[in-house]
């Protein structure tokens, strides 16, 4: 299917602190990465430059053949609504909307909304019958899931997942987990940070960051 995203000798600096140090790798069209490594070894930067809401010091990045390090302000944000999906640990969810209108606030991007594709996505992640529900009325799995339902609507090329079951049990983690199974087996391209072993076994890939390098790459799959 061709390579999809490409990073080339990325790095990204924070005062005197070096987040990302030289971090070269490609991605396939529907692969799922999954990227590994202890705290602060960049893991969550590297997510944030790929999904343009930060940009590298150096390197390059490119997503379907563009490069996105120096795109304007304005040009991220189409680049964002356009291409990439976001599914965070913390659910980013506004909480006097309800669940259909917070999927469909990703579509105001595109300056657009239509209210019975949103409640398709909701459906999708199995939330049909919870479309009217603020934030607050869902529990964690079912807020995880809403996002999930948002970060599909627009079609992105790309998810990208950062500890998306960070903050749920282990019934809601299984939803989640079996939620990116199947985007994956759509043909998704997906990259998701984990901690869980057992979730990144689901891989193709394992990308391990340590110190803000490229430390190793594992095949998990074939």
């Amino acid at each position: 299917m061709g390579v999809l995203v490409e990073l080339d000798r990325v790095s990204k600096q924070y005062g005197g602190v070096r987040a990302l140090d030289q971090v070269s790798f490609t991605v396939e069209a529907g692969e799922w990465i999954a990227i590994m490594g202890p705290s602060g070894s960049g893991k969550t930067t590297l997510i944030n430059i790929l999904g343009g809401l930060d940009s590298p010091s150096s390197g390059r990045v490119l997503v379907d053949g563009r490069d996105i390090g120096p795109l304007s302000e304005k040009d991220l944000t189409r680049y964002r609504a356009e291409k990439v999906g976001f599914v965070f640990q913390q659910f980013h969810l506004i909480p006097y909307l309800t669940a259909v209108e917070n999927v469909m606030l990703a579509q105001y991007f595109h300056s657009m909304t239509d209210e019975k594709e949103a409640r398709e996505s909701l459906a999708r992640v199995g939330l049909a019958d919870r479309a009217e529900h603020l934030p607050s009325q869902l529990s964690g799995g079912e807020q995880q899931r809403v996002t999930v339902a948002r970060a599909l609507i627009n079609h992105p090329a790309l998810i990208l997942a950062d500890e998306p079951t960070g903050n749920l049990d282990e019934a809601n983690e299984e939803l989640v987990v079996n939620l990116f199974r199947e985007l994956h087996g759509e043909g998704h391209t997906i990259l998701l940070v984990t901690h869980d072993s057992g979730i990144a076994r689901l891989a193709d890939r394992r990308i391990e960051l340590a110190h803000g390098r490229l430390s190793q790459v594992s095949v998990l799959s074939t």
